[in-house]
């Protein structure tokens, strides 16, 4: 396609030479069009082809209720019976997930214990709360490295969910100890001469997810003001300064390994979400003169098509994952949005929702992370920032390809049952379809 592309302006360049186009301008515009097609074709290779008819249409309400505006009760049921299935397929394959070593959140026990605790909660199965309790404390005596600090790839993840967990199950001297814990690991996270980084998966943004966590699930809130807010400071201290010895035109910019990204997982996005979900720490300084302006700075970056790049520097418009490109950047702005009631963040989120909706149905998988479940929760965002059933009714749609677990696919992931790379995943976000309103991405939205 790249060779057919070249020779067609090749052959362009040669007729303008000879005199023999006079339309230059429409010329112009038919490269412009080929182009757009040639890279579309070469980006399908990530996706499916959307095979389902867009809201509304005649057969939309087999899914959504529009006067209630909500999921159908009939689907919202198949919805259930659905996720228990790909439960009981989880619990039969224990002994693929429970052999290896990997106690964190994002492809360990931990996080099934997560997806246990959720299930257990929603659907009031307190048999899979006591799952979650049995896994969690493994998880916390067997951790190998005891001084990773963040919620998902680190010991503070089961410690946090440790702790939230034996919380509401009376084991308040169990939840206090995980909760010592995690505090004790701010030594490591406030030493400015250290090499730690200020992004979610590895850095302090994962640190601050943990203790906001913590405080919006246990009551009272067993982490204190002023943690936070030093906690904060740093990461935005650490912006500021990296920014300036860049020159970028934003006062915050990071980098992780050697590359300045942009999304969810590593990058600026997922950073400024996690400040914005502390919007009751921060001063009125870091809202209008810190966030807002690197608000700004990603909308100016964002591709013709509404996707934005993985990382500074990068011009290939292919990814739509959660964790780079559209689907992590709908979250923050829709929460931008909420906070500072600028339109313009609204609509860039809306414009990424139409981005998924047409790629994000991903060969890669049906995880959180970089499947389609993930990109799923970016219609749910919409639809609980707008109430427009249009987002419902997506996300339902989305969620019929997840209940086709497996076949979609080209390839299994490294930790196929886990919560951000397979199955656990998927049933978070099922068991979230059936409470719409309440969905939340899990160790990304407190």
């Amino acid at each position: 396609m790249i060779r057919q592309m070249v020779a067609f302006s090749a052959s362009f360049k040669h007729k303008i030479k000879e005199g023999k186009l006079f339309n230059i301008k429409s010329k112009i515009n038919t490269i412009i069009r080929y182009t757009h097609l040639v890279c579309a074709k070469m980006d399908s290779s990530r996706y499916y082809d959307n095979p389902f008819e867009d809201y509304p249409n005649p057969t939309a309400n087999a899914l959504v209720n529009a006067s209630a505006n909500d999921i159908n009760e009939n689907y919202k049921e198949r919805i259930g019976v659905k996720t228990k299935e790909l439960l009981d397929r989880l619990e039969e394959k224990k002994n693929h997930w429970t052999h290896n070593d990997d106690n964190s959140m994002y492809t360990g026990s931990a996080g099934i214990a997560y997806m246990f605790y959720h299930y257990g909660k929603c659907f009031n199965e307190p048999a899979y709360i006591d799952k979650s309790v049995e896994l969690l404390r493994i998880c916390i005596d067997k951790f190998r490295h005891k001084r990773e600090i963040t919620f998902l790839t680190g010991v503070v993840g089961p410690l946090t969910m440790g702790a939230v967990v034996f919380h509401s199950q009376g084991y308040r001297d169990e939840a206090q100890n995980a909760i010592s814990k995690v505090k004790t690991l701010s030594s490591l996270v406030l030493n400015e001469s250290s090499d730690l980084p200020d992004e979610l998966l590895y850095g302090r943004a994962g640190y601050l997810f943990a203790l906001l966590f913590l405080n919006s699930h246990i009551s009272p809130a067993p982490i204190e003001d002023e943690l936070i807010k030093q906690v904060i400071a740093l990461i935005i201290k650490s912006g500021n300064l990296y920014s300036a010895s860049r020159k970028y035109k934003t006062p915050l910019m990071y980098m992780w390994h050697g590359t300045e990204y942009l999304g969810g997982a590593h990058g600026l996005a997922g950073i400024l979400y996690l400040l914005l979900q502390a919007q009751q720490y921060l001063t009125r300084q870091q809202l209008e003169k810190d966030i807002k302006p690197a608000l700004q700075f990603l909308k100016s970056i964002r591709y013709p098509s509404g996707n934005f790049p993985s990382s500074i520097g990068s011009n290939s418009d292919k990814l739509i994952h959660w964790c780079h490109g559209a689907p992590g950047m709908t979250m923050l702005f829709c929460l931008a949005y909420k906070i500072y009631q600028d339109e313009s963040y609204l609509q860039i989120a809306l414009q990424c929702g139409e981005v998924i909706w047409a790629r994000g149905l991903l060969k890669k998988g049906l995880g959180i992370c970089h499947g389609v479940a993930g990109n799923a929760y970016s219609f749910l965002s919409l639809y609980q920032q707008t109430k427009d059933i249009k987002h419902l009714y997506r996300a339902c749609q989305f969620a019929e390809w997840c209940m086709d677990y497996g076949r979609h696919q080209t390839k299994s992931p490294d930790r196929p049952f886990s919560l951000f790379e397979g199955l656990a995943g998927t049933i978070y976000f099922l068991s979230d379809m059936q409470q719409p309103l309440s969905a939340k991405f899990p160790g990304y939205s407190i």
